[in-house]
């Protein structure tokens, strides 16, 4: 990163404290790599939820309070009583032998909460138990960093880093249930993108070697409280995503195409503000952002009318039509294509076609 742009993002923030990176923010960052306002916005620390909020687009995902309460209930019961229940998973469930049992929790040092000294003490931790210096079979809640787009950026895990014959493991503890041995795709597919951001930076620290593509998802059994684990093989997701954030642009780049006194500074500024300085950012707005950005809603309403809010596949189909209104014309021949819109039109008119033939 340039020597300017963390200035530069401070001064887009404002006096607003930047908001800390998880490994959902990461996952959907990647799952569209094209959008410049999400990653200015992210590698800002800018709460897309009170922006979204204050210019009238709030987001409509998330989790309840008692869904947060309940997951974190869940939680404390597997570690609880130094992780006997976990203990008993890894041994019964996944056949694991582990004899000797040392955790460290990394969630502060020394009382201080500070992300560069968390990230070092997790670091020397990890380190000195993959190497055999200290016998240490959890660590709970280790601060993670990752490149993400030239920005490095912290991640705040929910998660327990499982040391076993020299090779780290995560555990990923959900309260979706697991009923008679089968549980919800989506919310499946998305705790195995967020395990491979994990498993990703850990990897960046440790080596490929000493992180496994194994991970162990702990979710409630059946209609109970009790839990149960599983391993997920992430490999698939892993090579996802490093080839995303590879694509990413440039943090520098998409900061220097912006003006200088461009601000999101959410008390200093009215909504039109906001919304005028949003404008300035190229986005790439997809019906799947509705699931994972908090800026979805608004990014909908901008681009009302454009080939690109039905998709990334008819997008990618018209090649490069970008408004409904002038697919329609081409595709009723009320219009004359370009060079570049003759393939895409051919395939529109024989589709209407289909269809006129269909629907007489």
């Amino acid at each position: 990163m340039q020597p300017e742009t963390p200035a530069r993002l401070r001064k887009l923030r404002g006096a607003a404290p930047a908001q800390r990176h998880n490994a959902r923010t990461v996952a959907a960052l990647t799952g569209n790599p094209g959008c410049a306002r999400r990653a200015v916005l992210d590698a800002a620390g800018i709460d897309k939820d009170a922006l979204a909020r204050k210019i009238g687009h709030p987001a409509k995902f998330g989790q309840s309070q008692f869904a947060i309460t309940r997951g974190n209930a869940f939680e404390a019961q597997v570690k609880a009583n130094g992780y006997a229940e976990l203990l008993r998973l890894l041994r019964e469930t996944l056949g694991l032998e582990i004899e000797e049992v040392g955790s460290k929790d990394l969630n502060e040092v020394a009382g201080n909460d500070s992300q560069e000294l968390r990230h070092i003490r997790a670091r020397q931790a990890l380190e000195a138990a993959v190497n055999g210096h200290e016998p240490l079979t959890f660590l709970d809640h280790p601060l993670l960093r990752l490149d993400v787009g030239g920005n490095d950026v912290y991640l705040e895990p929910d998660l327990v880093a499982f040391h076993h014959d020299g090779v780290m493991h995560v555990v990923e503890i959900k309260s979706f249930a697991i009923i008679d041995d089968q549980a919800d795709g989506g919310k499946v597919a998305a705790a195995a993108r967020q395990s491979a951001v994990y498993v990703l930076a850990l990897r960046k620290l440790l080596g490929d070697d000493r992180v496994s593509h194994d991970v162990v998802l702990v979710c409630p059994k059946d209609f109970s409280n009790q839990p149960t684990a599983v391993k997920i093989d992430v490999r698939k997701q892993l090579i996802t995503l490093d080839h995303q954030l590879s694509r990413l642009a440039r943090i520098d780049t998409l900061v220097g195409q912006l003006p200088e006194d461009l601000s999101l500074e959410l008390d200093t500024h009215t909504p039109q503000e906001l919304v005028d300085a949003l404008s300035r950012m190229e986005a790439r707005y997809e019906p799947t952002c509705l699931n994972s950005c908090e800026m979805a809603y608004f990014c909908r309403s901008e681009a009302s009318g454009c080939t690109s809010a039905l998709g990334a596949t008819v997008r990618e189909e018209l090649g490069g039509i970008e408004y409904v209104a002038r697919a329609l014309d081409l595709a009723h021949g009320k219009t004359v294509p370009s060079v570049e819109e003759v393939e895409a039109t051919a395939m529109l008119q024989a589709t209407a076609r289909i269809y006129r033939s269909v629907a007489a």
